[in-house]
């Protein structure tokens, strides 16, 4: 298993920080995390951004006030689709016999994170396709991207939510208005080079999917999956994160079987020097 950073190694791999066996000590117990966190979620409300063809957020609620024992009590139901808002795409939403939702292994949502700047280049086209260059090009600045890391994508699009007409590139509902997406993403060269040449922990993007708005095949997609590298999607605040030195907390729901689900994912920032 590969080593993971001393301030989650207490959480993942061993109960032996909880369990001294010597005297107790005086020293004071190490602070988590070592450096400011940072949320990449979105909220889930009324407002979250979901494929058009897919049902929207919804909070009902069960009871909002004081009860007849005479003190306050609050609970809801929520409803939603596995794949909106920010969320995870497990490799079985698009590879049969795959890891679900409930299977993937926690070193690929706890790991080391990298972020690909790519603002200008989407900022000038709605279809930006992500290039090998541009990992390569990181690549160049920053060091090879080593094994076990996630590979972030920053295109400036969460700073549009949650307009929908200028995230997605439409506002409207239903499934012909799919063909109206208009979003960078992955290219299936990029995806097929990462695969090939780097053995990355999982990708993420601050847009609705891994595979630009105008795709039909999903390519990208289907050749990271195939690889069980799960995605994370609708990803915010990617400009708070240095190009590498951070870490990522990606935890899903544990659907059983699930091929996606709701995502809090939380950066933890490099300790500032």
């Amino acid at each position: 298993m590969r080593a993971l950073p001393a301030i989650l190694s207490c959480l993942v791999l061993t109960a032996a920080c909880a369990a001294p066996t010597g005297p107790p000590s005086s020293a004071p117990a190490p602070v988590f995390p070592a450096g400011e966190l940072v949320d990449l979620s979105h909220t889930f409300d009324g407002q979250t951004i979901y494929w058009p063809n897919a049902e929207p957020f919804e909070l009902r609620t069960v009871a909002d006030g004081v009860t007849d024992g005479g003190y306050y009590y609050a609970a809801n139901s929520f409803f939603t689709a596995e794949h909106g808002g920010t969320h995870l795409d497990a490799p079985v939403h698009f590879a049969e016999g795959r890891q679900t939702t409930d299977q993937i292994p926690l070193e690929r949502l706890i790991a080391p994170a990298v972020v690909v700047d790519v603002t200008s280049a989407s900022a000038r086209d709605a279809d930006y396709l992500i290039t090998v260059d541009d990992i390569t090009s990181f690549e160049a600045e920053h060091g090879e991207i080593a094994p076990g890391t996630i590979l972030l994508f920053r295109t400036g699009f969460s700073t549009r939510w949650p307009d929908a007409e200028r995230y997605l590139g439409t506002a409207e509902r239903g499934q012909e208005a799919t063909a109206k997406l208009h979003f960078p993403g992955i290219s299936p060269e990029a995806a097929s080079w990462v695969v090939a040449n780097r053995q990355v922990a999982a990708v993420g993007i601050d847009t609705a999917s891994i595979d630009y708005g105008q795709s039909t095949l999903f390519e990208t997609h289907r050749t990271l999956f195939a690889e069980n590298i799960p995605a994370f999607e609708n990803l915010a605040q990617l400009d708070r994160l240095p190009a590498t030195g951070a870490y990522l907390i990606a935890l899903p729901m544990k659907i059983g079987g699930g091929s996606g689900g709701p995502l809090r994912a939380v950066a933890v920032l490099p300790p500032a020097r």
